[in-house]
């Protein structure tokens, strides 16, 4: 694994404005993709969120998800430092439920497959019209490609993550607009809480129908936000 700090990535301040995350890059104010992806849900998919919030009750559903992101930013930090040589492979093993999650995705996901990094936590852009942060960027089993992480309380069907997939596929498009680059990869990592691991990729074809897919759902959100 060889770091390449061939593009320079864009410092960017965060706000909240009317529920929607905004990314302040070059002067502009432009709608996270997860803000865009979450205010253009289908019907179908606020239904089940509302059964499920229903079943588990309001408190407990608040509280899931709260300790679903405090895990996820743990998660992702540990990831970084090990990328960035500053953790100690002697100590991989630990009670640290994030850890042996974090774990599981550098030994099954990452070594031997990402040979090259670009940048990690890197704020993307696609001028009037969206930013976000991918968490890496490089060339992953010889291709150039967008990397996620994910962590998750139960293993996932591809049907269930319909969001992960646009939400690579948006980095795609702003990475490969901005900079110039043929990303042609998206890949999620994820872990469950009992450590089981999966992987997902899309590519070429696919990754070009997710593209648009997005891109459909960015002119929704932005009709959505004329009114």
């Amino acid at each position: 694994m060889i770091w390449n700090n061939k593009f320079s990535y864009p410092r960017t301040t965060r706000s909240f404005e009317n529920g929607v995350r905004k990314y302040e890059i070059n002067n502009e104010k432009l709608p996270s993709v997860t803000s865009v992806l979450s205010a253009t849900r289908s019907p179908e998919e606020l239904a089940s969120l509302k059964l499920w919030e229903q079943r588990v009750g309001e408190v407990n559903a608040k509280k899931i998800k709260n300790e679903a992101s405090t895990r996820g930013s743990a998660l992702h930090a540990y990831v970084e430092d090990f990328l960035r040589g500053r953790v100690n492979e002697s100590f991989f093993e630990s009670d640290e439920q994030y850890k042996s999650m974090a774990n599981q995705i550098i030994t099954n996901g990452i070594k031997g497959s990402l040979t090259e990094i670009w940048g990690v936590e890197c704020n993307l852009y696609y001028p009037q019209k969206f930013g976000g942060q991918a968490d890496i960027v490089g060339v992953y089993d010889g291709v150039e490609s967008i990397l996620d992480l994910k962590q998750a309380n139960k293993p996932k069907k591809e049907s269930y993550i319909q969001d992960y997939f646009l939400q690579i596929s948006a980095y795609s498009l702003a990475h490969n607009y901005v900079y110039k680059t043929n990303i042609q990869q998206g890949v999620i990592l994820m872990c469950t809480v009992d450590n089981y691991f999966q992987k997902f990729v899309i590519q070429n074809d696919v990754l070009e129908m997710y593209q648009n897919l997005f891109l459909g759902r960015l002119k929704k959100f932005q009709e959505l936000n004329k009114k």
